[in-house]
């Protein structure tokens, strides 16, 4: 298998005297996709956060590309080519497709906004994803379906060329034929070489795109599987630990 692009060793989060993660290991490598999975409270969102550099770890190694690296903020990993595609989306209604995707980082020239360069950049990239259900890039966001908004928040991750793309519960609240789409999506991002992280309580989407399920456990990563080489019931057995008990006891 290839170097992982990212890996995180010895992971540790508190939040005053609660320790969230425990000595977290995890790995992602390019053109793969790798499931975070975890009941409430295991600790996943705390495990991303510190990634996107929202929250630092307290202690631990993160490499990115064989270095350590520190992600103290979040500009540290979109520096990186980190991007991080949360539940919300937060987007913006009143805007259309390429205001969104440009939001907060618009090509200029001469000073003003230039349009045309924007258009066509958010044209290609979601050429580039396959995307064929956006009848055009200046819709306004709020005339957009639930799983053409999520298609709008992934391509703005990947408008600058991330490297690492991290999607949280990305099908969640969608109906099948959009959640199909977006796991289209997932794929594809994979198949262009882009590392994905997919955090996900649906294991039927995991096992359809996922390579690789990590399992944490009360801030504990207690597996990591091959999704071809698994089952469901193994998987929630680690989500609920019972698989970590019986494993603890044998």
């Amino acid at each position: 298998m290839d170097a992982p692009l990212i890996e995180l060793s010895g992971i540790l989060k508190s939040f005053g005297p609660v320790s969230v993660l425990k000595g977290v290991d995890l790995k992602a490598y390019p053109g793969k996709v790798t499931a975070l999975v975890g009941d409430n409270g295991a600790g996943k969102s705390t495990l991303i956060k510190g990634l996107a550099g929202v929250q630092p770890y307290d202690d631990g190694v993160v490499k990115f590309d064989g270095k350590p690296v520190a992600l103290h903020s979040p500009r540290e990993a979109a520096r990186l080519g980190i991007e991080v595609v949360y539940q919300d989306l937060a987007l913006c209604d009143n805007l259309d497709i390429v205001q969104n995707m440009f939001l907060g980082r618009e090509e200029t020239e001469f000073g003003t906004f230039d349009e045309g360069r924007m258009e066509k950049d958010a044209s290609d990239t979601l050429r580039s994803l396959s995307v064929r259900t956006v009848k055009s890039v200046r819709q306004k966001v709020s005339s957009l379906s639930g799983g053409q908004r999520q298609t709008v928040a992934i391509a703005r991750a990947v408008l600058k060329n991330a490297r690492l793309v991290i999607l949280d519960e990305p099908t969640a609240a969608l109906g099948v034929a959009q959640t199909e789409q977006v796991l289209h999506l997932v794929s594809r991002l994979a198949e262009q070489g882009v590392a994905v992280i997919l955090i996900s309580h649906n294991l039927a989407d995991v096992f359809e795109v996922a390579d690789h399920i990590d399992v944490l456990y009360l801030g504990q990563m207690v597996a990591h599987l091959d999704a071809r080489e698994t089952t469901r019931d193994d998987v929630v057995g680690y989500i609920t630990g019972a698989k970590v008990q019986q494993e603890a006891t044998a």
